[in-house]
């Protein structure tokens, strides 16, 4: 960062001196109506089945005035929402509350399970003005393993059997239905019908976790798919990580807890006159196969529409003798909770732009961008007709389907299982339609093959887009199509890899290493309210940790990954995706839950390694040509660990700890210099992209050299002709190890480039999603859809946008801006939605004027500090910004000349 924008800077003193000297700009505006929004509970909008017993509630103030704050707040909740609305609350209820904070954690009565709750905020402005925000809602699920009622249940089949199991069981309602709740824990993946109609839109439920440590139970509102009389209910169950048929990439199909898909189900149904009664998964219901005769999360799926049983999940379904007793199966874990948070869905429906018909057995769609997701077939064909869905991100000469820069951990055993190539058989009844169930690909074409002569359209075939449902919070655009290309790609590639956890990629491997999830969670976090996802992934992590602190460099994982690929430079997750929640959130309770975790893991590293130096990692992993050695930059992942830990411990209040750690972090921020710097030269080790920019971007330059440090590497820049020269660490740092120390026009001149190696050299050979290697044809390392080279979506916001955390106030609520007004650039508009709400920073020329405008959201100030040299007015008046000017909330306009 640049010495203004510093911790130390944005001290109280320095603040309060600012107000002062500066003045606090608090225009006056005309009245507009206030409003108390985007109420969340575990920041979900109306849960159902939650377990936290002291859920956070968030709410943002929408008020456009300048200077509109929030000073007090008082919330009330309760199980009556009649009463409720009249001010009274049965479960709790605050004083009122002095505070301008709109987090706030439930410290009321005992939560009961199986319970709607209903809460609403009143909300005081600095007039004392009470605005009373509307009422929400959040249920409780078990909360305690105790409360399940069923048992788990599979099929007694082993795990080597293929065909999917169907479940079905009917029961009878005898009174007036109130209400009805299904909870349903799973070890693989599921999905639940009632009386026929399949429940929910969630897709691959639950979510991935370490099966023998901790699963997932879903909660449904089910009232309205159930009758008075007979019900039927049904399950359907596929593999997901539970189960890996395929021989896998690390050893999936040797995972210890692997076994037979098996679920537990209670069905709670509230009648009008308050009884209760529950329906549960027992040895009364009865499974059989279906049509899905194999499915793998890493291969593909297959389904023999010959073998479909219509109305299996329905009441008047004739059970035959393949309908078999259900057995009784242990717990996968001991360890059953909710998943509270936003499932992955298929989010967008993308048409074929192109199909190429080979002959009648052979057509190629192309659906004109990479994803992942599955596609839907539609077709018409004689029984027994084999069609074979084969997906690829690319074509090859002969302009088939090419998987080879995908297939390089496809491990096949024989030719029954093919890598991305969904099966169908055909019934012979007429046009059928097939989608999977059980499984995803990465992927921008597909070809179709058939056995028998087919006809098939454009039409034919759709693509749907899947991810983990996560909401936009943020946009860039700008006057280069080029940028905005990439910010798109960008996008699409974090949210191909967001399914539940964080992925490399979509097709090869589909596994959550540490080091690409850390690199692109601060690109992850401006452009998408994702923190349910990444609390998730934290708890994979401590269910993963050894006792000794050691993590493995996938998570979750079956137990590959401890070994290799796991020092500081990749499993540093532990601690800076913790630290960015809370810089991002302002919330500190994900690093609170993870601080003995960190702890453990530094204390591990110290004990191996105690002179502050370790040779533990991967290393700058695909460089383009300078290859900077391992113990550099892990042991500056080393130092950002400790450094976390202190800031965390003085966070907490853990005095000891802070000074304990902090000692630590000196120790490896001095061995690091003392080895690799040269104090007279302001040149780290050889000198290249990566040694110079990482120890800026992470604060391990001496404040005294930091100039001399950033100087080098623009040189450095500039000597490799304003081109990369980094693998992904290194492409982590450079761009904010440059702006942050007034090299703006440098970065940008990196991240504008259009010609090998940069981001916009995808792009002109026609990338819609960022690569796994610069070299678009290189031999290997060559995925078109990695999220590892992603930082530039972050560096968009902060780096020329400006819209940047203030340490001293995380989670936006006072927010700062700088900036970078680059000649390559018309016009750039930047906005992200906080914890506060919409912060929007754009500018645009005018001549030689820059027009600047800026949105702080209600209840948040701002600190805006634009170039120095440069005469800066507000409302016609000239102002001093340079070093600092402190606004109130509203929208303002800045002319810079």
């Amino acid at each position: 960062m640049n010495q203004f924008l510093s911790a130390k800077f944005f001290s109280a003193k320095n603040i309060a001196r600012l107000f002062i000297t500066a003045g606090v700009i608090c225009c006056t505006s005309t009245t507009q109506a206030q409003a108390i929004e985007a109420l969340k509970c575990e920041y979900l909008t109306s849960p159902l089945g939650i377990d936290a017993i002291h859920p956070r509630f968030t709410w943002i103030m929408s008020d456009a005035r300048h200077g509109a704050l929030q000073t007090a707040y008082q919330i009330i909740v309760g199980t009556d929402s009649v009463a409720l609305a009249t001010g009274h609350a049965n479960a709790w209820q605050t004083n009122k509350v002095q505070s301008g904070s709109n987090l706030v954690s439930y410290d009321g009565k005992i939560l009961q399970p199986y319970t709607k709750y209903f809460w609403r905020v009143s909300v005081w402005d600095e007039r004392g003005t009470v605005t009373l925000s509307p009422i929400a809602s959040f249920e409780t699920g078990l909360i305690d393993k105790s409360n399940w009622k069923g048992t788990w249940i599979s099929d007694g089949k082993g795990p080597e059997v293929k065909p999917t199991p169907y479940f079905r069981n009917v029961f009878e309602l005898g009174k007036k239905i109130k209400s009805a709740r299904a909870y349903i824990a799973v070890a693989g993946l599921y999905e639940l019908y009632i009386n026929g109609q399949k429940i929910g839109n969630h897709r691959l439920d639950p979510m991935y976790t370490r099966f023998d440590r901790r699963n997932l139970y879903v909660t449904y509102d089910v009232t309205a798919q159930l009758q008075s009389g007979k019900n039927a209910v049904g399950v359907l169950l596929g593999n997901g990580w539970y189960n890996m048929q395929s021989t896998a990439v690390w050893d999936f199909h040797k995972a210890p807890w692997r076994n037979r898909p098996t679920f537990c189900l209670d069905l709670r149904v509230t009648y009008e006159d308050g009884t209760v009664q529950t329906i549960t998964s027992d040895r009364s219901w009865k499974a059989s196969s279906s049509p899905i005769i194999f499915n793998s999360i890493y291969t593909a799926e297959h389904y023999d529409a010959r073998l479909e049983q219509p109305g299996w999940n329905t009441i008047n379904f004739k059970e035959g003798r393949n309908w078999r007793t259900t057995i009784i199966r242990p717990a996968p874990s001991a360890n059953i909770v909710s998943q509270a948070m936003q499932p992955i869905r298929a989010i967008e429906t993308i048409p074929a732009v192109d199909m190429k018909k080979f002959d009648d057995h052979t057509y190629l769609f192309n659906i004109g961008r990479n994803i992942a997701g599955v596609s839907k077939i539609t077709v018409s064909g004689e029984a027994g007709t084999v069609i074979r869905l084969k997906h690829a991100e690319k074509l090859g000469k002969d302009g088939h389907a090419d998987q080879s820069n995908i297939d390089v951990h496809y491990r096949p055993t024989d030719d029954q299982d093919p890598f991305q190539t969904d099966i169908f058989i055909l019934s012979g009844k007429g046009e059928e339609t097939f989608m999977p169930r059980f499984n995803y690909k990465g992927f921008q074409y597909v070809e179709v093959s058939s056995d028998k002569p087919i006809s098939l359209t454009k039409e034919s075939l759709t693509a749907y887009f899947m991810h983990s449902d996560v909401a936009p919070v943020g946009t860039i655009n700008s006057s280069n199509t080029t940028l905005n290309k990439i910010w798109a790609a960008t996008n699409v590639s974090y949210l191909s890899n967001f399914y539940g956890y964080p992925t490399d990629c979509p097709q090869r491997e589909k596994n959550g290493w540490t080091g690409d999830a850390h690199i692109a969670s601060e690109t992850g976090l401006y452009g998408f309210d994702g923190i349910t996802i990444y609390e998730k992934w934290m708890a994979d992590h401590r269910d993963e940790q050894q006792p000794n602190g050691v993590l493995s460099s996938i998570i979750p994982s079956d137990g590959w990954g401890y070994e290799w690929g796991n020092g500081p430079d990749w499993t540093s997750t532990v601690a800076i995706i913790p630290w960015n929640l809370y810089q991002f959130y302002g919330d500190s309770k994900t690093l609170n839950d993870n601080y003995d975790a960190i702890k453990r893991y530094v204390n591990h590293i110290d004990e191996l390694y105690p002179t502050g130096l370790t040779t533990w990692g991967l290393g700058d992993w695909v460089p383009v040509k300078s290859k900077s050695p391992v113990e550099f930059v892990s042991s500056i992942y080393y130092y950002t660990d400790a450094n976390i830990l202190a800031k965390a411990a003085k966070l907490f209040g853990r005095t000891e700890d802070e000074a304990h750690y902090s000692a630590i972090a000196s120790k490896i921020r001095n061995a690091i210099n003392a080895k690799y710097l040269n104090t007279a030269t302001g040149i780290y080790d050889q000198g290249y992209q990566t040694e110079l920019s990482m120890p800026l971007y992470w604060g391990v330059v001496p404040d005294a050299l930091k100039a001399k440090v950033a100087a080098n590497l623009a040189e450095r820049v500039k000597q490799d002709n304003n081109h990369l020269d980094a693998g992904i660490l290194g492409a982590k740092a450079i761009l904010g190890a440059l702006s942050d120390n007034g090299y703006a026009e440098t970065a940008y001149a990196i991240a504008s480039q259009e010609t090998f190696p940069s981001w916009g050299w995808w792009i002109k050979n026609g990338a819609t999603t960022l690569y796994e290697n610069w070299d678009v044809f290189a031999k290997s390392d060559l995925s078109l859809n990695h999220i590892m080279f992603g930082e530039i979506g972050a560096w968009y916001y902060k780096g020329i946008g400006g819209i940047m955390i203030d340490p001293n106030s995380p989670g936006f609520k006072n927010v700062l801006l700088a900036p970078a007004f680059v000649s390559g650039l018309d016009h750039f508009e930047s906005e992200h939605t906080g914890p506060y709400g919409k912060i929007i920073s754009n500018w645009k020329r005018k001549g030689k004027t820059v027009l600047y405008s800026v949105t702080i959201p209600a209840n948040s100030t701002a600190t805006v500090m634009l170039p120095a040299g440069k005469k800066v007015y507000l409302d016609n008046k000239e102002v001093a910004a340079a070093n600092g000017l402190q606004i109130t909330s509203g929208s303002y306009e800045f002319v810079v000349k």
